[in-house]
């Protein structure tokens, strides 16, 4: 339980939520982490909030011009030197003891590749259920969906290696788990752990004709299949999408959570 934990978070005009995103990590009683954040040509005070941390276990690093979530988690990924490798993006939470709970999963088990439940505020309100999956994740049912956010993830870099992905401006969090499916089966931790903050306008409430789109784009351009292979995968992630909302929540009173006083960061 003392090995290095490298945080990936991608930063783009996110000024008005950075701040509890980094508070979050620095509050962790696992202390032994750095967080690599890459920002991507931010117009507003993201850059100077970022640098007004007192605190060397954070590396700052520059885009020369701006180039999407993809090219920004690649380069962090480069630079990242610990063993365990995990996501924060610069508007979302954790619990403060996210990191160590989820490390010591992985090495009672032995696991090289783990998630855990999260809950989504959308626009200040909190949704009334927790966000679920199945226990254990293999290729097949990574292909049908992807079940869990970016930011409940963490994996043994020893194990996986480095990841690299093609320059998607959607989905690129999901092309990372495509490839590491190959090696290893995703497992659950459940317990929720992550806060997902979602607002409108982001990339994550866009239209359905944009979802099919992206979704199109993940298999033929991140993952090189075909035209009519990416179709079918496309259609059947869409079919797994809807069976998701409706399988895979749970109400926060059957989950034992209270209500909001429960979301503690």
């Amino acid at each position: 339980m003392n090995e290095l934990v490298s945080i990936i978070m991608p930063s783009y005009n996110t000024a008005k939520y950075i701040s509890d995103s980094i508070n979050s990590i620095i509050k962790q009683t696992y202390s032994n982490w750095e967080l690599i954040v890459v920002d991507d040509c931010s117009t507003d005070d993201s850059i100077e909030i970022i640098k007004s941390f007192n605190d060397n276990r954070i590396k700052l690093l520059l885009n020369e011009k701006n180039s999407g979530a993809a090219i920004s988690r690649n380069k962090a990924l480069k630079e990242a030197k610990g063993k365990w490798i995990a996501f924060l993006d610069s508007d979302d939470l954790w619990v403060e003891n996210k990191l160590e709970k989820q490390i010591k999963f992985m090495e009672e088990n032995g696991y090289a590749f783990t998630f855990t439940d999260y809950r989504i505020c959308l626009n200040g309100r909190w949704e009334p259920y927790i966000n679920i999956a199945p226990s254990v994740i293999d290729k097949r049912k990574m292909y049908n969906y992807c079940y869990f956010s970016t930011i409940t993830v963490m994996y043994d870099r020893e194990k996986i290696g480095l990841i690299q992905i093609a320059d998607l401006k959607k989905n690129n969090d999901y092309a990372m788990w495509l490839q590491i499916i190959e090696k290893s089966k995703a497992y659950r931790l459940p317990e929720c752990l992550s806060f997902y903050i979602k607002h409108s306008g982001s990339i994550s409430t866009d239209r359905f004709s944009k979802l099919i789109k992206s979704h199109y784009l993940l298999f033929r351009k991140g993952m090189n299949k075909g035209a009519f292979t990416s179709c079918i995968l496309t259609i059947n992630n869409l079919f797994h999408g809807l069976l998701k909302k409706i399988f895979y929540k749970k109400s926060i009173e059957k989950y034992g959570f209270k209500g909001d006083e429960d979301v503690i960061v």
